[in-house]
């Protein structure tokens, strides 16, 4: 799983009718901290996300394919949750 921020949606009028009811987003992965990490990819939305939200990715197929129920469809990026808030803990154990 990773952390990534909807940067765009792709509008497709012909796909599989396997994946008609999702949406399509593109996603760009963050570093814990925030920064661009990597290239931007293509990931099924099942949370209805938007444009400049932190989300939770998941890049394992087998588990998007679970998720969705969609055991045929090739599917490797699946948004699976909207991000609030990251705390993290300093050496003492407080919240920064």
């Amino acid at each position: 799983m990773i952390l990534a921020r909807v940067t765009g949606t792709v509008t497709s009028s012909d796909k599989d009718p396997e994946l008609a009811e999702y949406k399509l987003l593109v996603v760009q992965p963050l570093a814990i901290d925030g920064r661009d990490e990597g290239e931007e990819m293509i990931a099924v939305d099942r949370v209805d996300a938007g444009i400049g939200d932190k989300v939770l990715v998941s890049r394992e197929g087998t588990g998007a394919r679970l998720v969705t129920g969609r055991e045929r469809v090739p599917l490797q990026n699946l948004v699976i949750g909207v991000v609030d808030r990251i705390d993290f803990l300093d050496s003492t154990g407080l919240q920064e």
